[in-house]
């Protein structure tokens, strides 16, 4: 397992902006593993919002945020990103960053998890 924190959470009115970052512990290659963006959003399953591929470096976006959010690391920082423009209330959850082999909605596929970050999107 590998440590993850992330960061950049907070409330944002609907149509604003937030860049979420997640910190990757050092000595890990970001490259040769997948990163994903999950979200959980209160009473509701944990969901996949964005990966990038370790390999090839392609990303992959859930249909609801596809168009607003991008997905992005920096190799040389072990750092990944989730770039969140339109935001509406129903992006409103808890984000993790998670580290696996490959891309995958499912969340069991993901050994490390960082503890999260908190986005409200609201008036």
């Amino acid at each position: 397992q590998v440590q993850l924190v992330e960061s950049g959470g907070g409330l944002v009115q609907p149509g604003g902006s937030l860049r979420l970052s997640c910190a990757v512990a050092s000595g890990f290659t970001l490259d040769a593993y997948a990163m994903e963006w999950f979200r959980q959003a209160p009473g509701k399953e944990r969901e996949g919002v964005s990966c990038i591929s370790g390999s090839d470096g392609s990303t992959d976006y859930a249909d609801s945020v596809k168009g607003r959010f991008t997905i992005s690391r920096d190799n040389a920082r072990n750092m990944v990103y989730l770039q969140m423009n339109s935001l509406k209330p129903e992006d409103t959850a808890v984000y993790y960053c998670a580290a696996g082999f490959t891309c995958s909605w499912y969340p069991a596929d993901f050994a490390s998890w960082g503890q999260g970050t908190q986005v409200t999107v609201s008036t």
